[in-house]
Order: C-alpha cells, then sequence, then structure tokens
C-alpha cells in the first residue's frame, strides 16, 4: 500500500477533480502491473495497473489488487474500475480508503464481494484519506478546499508601510509556495494584491524544478506540464483592475475571473468583460459575499483554492471560517512599525475565546526560512 500510495501522489497537480490514486496487482508474490491515475479523463489508476500487466504478458486471474481508494462503481468519463476487475479475474481488492462520495461509498465493495472477491479495506486509512483531503471535501460539501498562504517576517509583516515586499523569504521558500500552487485548482487575490504588484499569478515550472523537495515523508510529487496555468479568481468589488495587467493581457488571461460587486461601474465591468470572465457577486455587510463565491466555485469543479491574499483577504477567508488550512512562511528578519502591513488584517478577536485554533501543526525548515502548516478547527 505504501508503493500504490507513492504511484498515486505522481498525479499530484493532474487529477482534479478526481482523486490521486495508486494501484499495484500481485500474483504468486510478485508484482505484475503497476498505475495511478495521470489526469482526469483518462484511465484509473486500476485500469493502467491490469494495463501494464497486459503489456508484460501477465496473468491477472487470481491476482491481488492493492490501491489506495475504493474502485469506482458508477459511468463516468471512464467506465467503472470495478467491472473491469471481476473481468479481469482478480481474486483479492485491498482498498486503503472508502469512496468519500456518501452516494458510492461502499457500494464498489458490494459489486465486487458479489462476484465472489476477496475485499479488505483500512490499510493505511488514514494515509490514504489525507491525500486526497481536498478532493474529500469538494466530494462532501461542494465547495473547495481553502488553504491561506501567506510569506511574512517573524513579526507577521507581509509588506513595508510603503508597500515593499519583494523579497521577504528565501528562494526555496518561493518553491515550495509554486509547489503549492501547482496542486491548486485556482488562485485567490484581492485587487490591492494586483494593484501593488502586478502578478502574473502563474505555476512556474522552472522555479519548482530548483530546489529539492522537503517533505516529511521526503517524496518530490512530479510537476505539471509546462503551460500550466491556475485559473485565477480576482476580488474586485469596483473593477478597478488596470486592463493592462498581466493577468489581463498574458496568453491565459481567459482563465483570470474578476469578482465585483452589484454597484461596480458598468463601463468597467463592460471593458473587463472583454478580456476576463466578471462574475457579479452579492455583497455582505458591505462585502463581497466570500460565502456565495466559494459555493460558486465548487459548482464549478474548483476543489482546491489557495487563497493569497493581503492582509484583509486573509482576515476575511480565516475568520468567516471559509479557511481549512494555513501555510504561513515566516523569514529570519523583522520588519516592526506600527504602519507595515500584517498578514492577517481585519478587526481581529476582542476576546482569546474568539482566537482561531490550529491542529496538525507542522514546522518545516526551508533554507533560512520556516514554514507551518496547520488545520483550522471549528469556525469561530
Amino acid at each position: 500500500m505504501r508503493d500504490a500510495l507513492r504511484l498515486a501522489r505522481r498525479g499530484y497537480g493532474t487529477t482534479s477533480p478526481n482523486p490521486m490514486v495508486g494501484a499495484i496487482l500481485v500474483n504468486g508474490g510478485r508484482v505484475i502491473g503497476r498505475g495511478w491515475h495521470r489526469c482526469a479523463g483518462q484511465p484509473h489508476a486500476e485500469i493502467e495497473a491490469l494495463r501494464d500487466a497486459e503489456r508484460k504478458h501477465e496473468s491477472v486471474r487470481g491476482a491481488t489488487l492493492y490501491v489506495t481508494l475504493e474502485p469506482c462503481s458508477t459511468h463516468g468519463r471512464t467506465p467503472p474500475c470495478t467491472d473491469a476487475l471481476i473481468t479481469a479475474g482478480v481474486k483479492r481488492v485491498i482498498a486503503g480508503a472508502t469512496d468519500p462520495n456518501p452516494r458510492h461509498a461502499g457500494h464498489g465493495f458490494q459489486l465486487l464481494r458479489r462476484a465472489g472477491i476477496q475485499v479488505g479495506c483500512g490499510i493505511l486509512e488514514s494515509d490514504c484519506t489525507k491525500l486526497n483531503e481536498a478532493f474529500n471535501h469538494w466530494i462532501v460539501h461542494s465547495t473547495p478546499f481553502v488553504t491561506v498562504k501567506a510569506a511574512m517576517t517573524m513579526d507577521g509583516r507581509i509588506a513595508t508601510s510603503t508597500g515593499e515586499s519583494k523579497w521577504i523569504t528565501g528562494e526555496c521558500a518561493r518553491t515550495e509556495g509554486m509547489r503549492l500552487r501547482q496542486g491548486a485548482d485556482a488562485i485567490l487575490v484581492g485587487i490591492n494584491t494586483i494593484l501593488a504588484d502586478n502578478p502574473s499569478l502563474t505555476f512556474r515550472r522552472d522555479a519548482a524544478h530548483r530546489f529539492p523537495f522537503s517533505r516529511s515523508n521526503g517524496e518530490r510529487p512530479p510537476l505539471r506540464e509546462p503551460g500550466h496555468v491556475l485559473r485565477r479568481i480576482i476580488l474586485d468589488s469596483r473593477a478597478r483592475t488596470p486592463l493592462n495587467s498581466k493577468i489581463l493581457t498574458d496568453p491565459h488571461h481567459y482563465l483570470t475571473t474578476i469578482v465585483v460587486s452589484p454597484a461596480a461601474p458598468k463601463s468597467k465591468v463592460t471593458a473587463l468583460a472583454i478580456r476576463a470572465n466578471v462574475l457579479t457577486a452579492p455583497v455582505k455587510k458591505g462585502r463581497l459575499d466570500l460565502r456565495w463565491l466559494v459555493k460558486k466555485l465548487g459548482s464549478e469543479n474548483v476543489s482546491s483554492l489557495l487563497v493569497e491574499g493581503g492582509g484583509e483577504v486573509n482576515a476575511s477567508f480565516l475568520f468567516s471560517g471559509l479557511a481549512h488550512r494555513i501555510a504561513f512562511f515566516y523569514a529570519a528578519m523583522i520588519l516592526g512599525g506600527r504602519d507595515s502591513l500584517s498578514a492577517v488584517a481585519g478587526p481581529g478577536v476582542t476576546s482569546l475565546t474568539q482566537r482561531l485554533k490550529l491542529t496538525d501543526v507542522l514546522w518545516r525548515t526551508l533554507g533560512p526560512d520556516l514554514l507551518l502548516t496547520a488545520s483550522l478547527s471549528e469556525s469561530p
């Protein structure tokens, strides 16, 4: 199962809105086939393993399949894997985790058992479930799994009082930031980030190759193919995004969505709509309704959303209960100053009982910098 997990991770950043899955076929004590789900719309891991065994002229009949997730039992863009396993004559199926979709959970196992195939489940279940954390959340709640990412000084500042911020963290940390983008379906920033930095908001493959990957398991997932660009979401209630900004003039401008309020000037909205998608969101308490937005994104198959906003945007996601994880990069420097910009702004809390609580806390060293990743507990 550990080997199947390693195979599954090869699909990092390419399988959404499907999960990452790895599979290994064993017969007579030998591995006869390996496979993983490479890309949405392409064969699932089980089919890849069967085909691998076929290419090697190995007999699958009587084999055991080790797979990180319950085989699918429904018709989607590909036929159900349960049918293929039954037809191939597989004798046993050992799965890591059950299908998280409440409508399908356990159904694949039932079909296999009815066909006389022995079924086992729960091997390395925690690891197999964690692998598809974002997909599992999206398939159950129909909203994206949200990670808030920020790069800051030791005193929590993301820029000086004049807005200078490049670069606070070093190259190793920025490379890891690219890997976070690699695994996301969309990236979200506020209009102030666009006005201050004019970022590209792309996944830079060359930068992500520059340094070895550092993870608690020591593994380095492969990179997306060149040319991959995230869907880019800009919170811009007054439609102030400059028409000459990179996100509107590069070859991927069609993947940019500008989120405006009903009060945005019509002429500006019309001009933006020529170069990008414009989405008019409702307003709640004077601000764009982020809860409405994440539901909208979830309905459009965005299973993983990376928030790289400034302090106000970060605070809005964190304190509204919409964020699920944080990835905070800390550089070994201090800016100080009451007017320097904070990584998490907003009104803050008035009592410690309202504080955000972090779980699954993990600290990592990235060159001279630190990375804190953690899960957020229930909404404040």
